[in-house]
């Protein structure tokens, strides 16, 4: 228990400033408390924000997402609740001429506050690998924190957009957070008709993959789980 209480908060706070987007990330990979995002010009602290679809809090968790693309919200909600972070995005991006900037903005800002709160990658299970279904939907998730972003997404969408976010862009998403967050990830829905239950469910899968690779392994602190002693 006292070990426990001792252990380095694992925890970002990043902005992410471009001509196309406008991001800024809090990050907790194990829950609680956040870090307060700085005032920003950009953003209107205000009601109507608190009061975003993508919000929810518990005595565990804080997530509060808002990129204007609701989909993009709803996927990424899903990934911080069950990966047990406590997780704020805003993003204000070009979404007069498409969907592809935030999406691809936001999902490396996030691969970004991952590797920065993950820190050293000692002491860690390292890999990880999930199941999730979604009523007809089954997805697999499997992913290790190499430090060699490749990535593999298999999503098999039919459709050309699920709301207002281009599917093209959840694959092309989840590929630009492996490649800022260091890791080599494979994702694949196994079945589903439905790719609103496709897509989810491969989020769910992945989150819980992550929770197990970024796991603590106690007796192994400092540790680097790799033959090469490096990652």
């Amino acid at each position: 228990m006292g070990s426990e209480s001792h252990q380095q908060a694992r925890t970002a706070n990043l902005n992410r400033d471009t001509n196309e987007t406008k991001i800024q990330v809090s990050l907790n990979l194990d829950g609680g408390t956040l870090e307060p995002l700085p005032s920003s010009s950009h953003f209107r602290e205000s009601k109507a924000e608190a009061k975003t679809h993508a919000s929810q809090s518990s005595a565990s968790q804080q997530v509060r997402i808002d990129t204007g693309i609701g989909f993009l919200d709803h996927m990424l909600h899903a990934l911080a609740k069950h990966a047990g972070w406590s997780l704020r995005v805003r993003c204000k991006g070009d979404l007069y001429i498409d969907d592809h900037h935030t999406t691809e903005d936001t999902f490396l800002a996030l691969g970004s506050a991952f590797t920065t709160a993950l820190g050293a990658r000692t002491g860690l299970t390292r890999f990880g690998y999930a199941y999730a279904p979604l009523d007809e939907a089954l997805s697999r998730a499997v992913i290790d924190l190499s430090n060699r972003p490749f990535a593999v997404i298999e999503l098999g969408l039919k459709r050309e957009k699920i709301g207002d976010l281009s599917c093209e862009m959840l694959t092309h998403g989840l590929m630009s957070w492996a490649q800022a967050a260091g890791v080599t990830l494979h994702v694949d829905c196994l079945r589903g008709d439905n790719d609103h239950h496709r897509a989810e469910s491969a989020f769910k899968a992945l989150a819980v993959a992550i929770k197990q690779a970024t796991a603590r392994v106690q007796g192994r602190e400092g540790e680097v789980i790799s033959t090469k002693g490096v990652l």
